[in-house]
């Protein structure tokens, strides 16, 4: 971690996006998050349900944002992956 990392850190101004980039998928979309919020009992099974082959956030990154918008719609509570995601790591801040 850099200094102005752990500056930003400690004056408590890291941004959602530092903290998206630097969580998991798995620490972000545990399971209790996807209980409360979606059809599926983990992240995993979320993407099974729609086909999606992904093991890295670069991966998700690079799925048709149309397409997996739609399949957030449809299978959570959430109008698209970017509100899922803002969602998720603020719940995760929360811990």
């Amino acid at each position: 971690m850099s200094f102005d990392d752990l500056l930003k850190e400690l004056q408590g101004q890291k941004s959602v996006e530092e903290e998206q980039k630097e969580a998991s998928l798995e620490a972000l979309f545990n399971d209790a998050f996807m209980n409360e919020h979606t059809r599926c009992e983990s992240f995993g099974e979320f993407l099974a349900k729609g086909n999606f082959q992904v093991s890295t956030r670069e991966d998700i990154d690079n799925l048709p944002e149309e397409l997996f918008d739609r399949h957030v719609a449809r299978e959570t509570d959430f109008p698209n992956w970017t509100s899922m995601l803002n969602a998720a790591t603020s719940a995760h801040r929360g811990n």
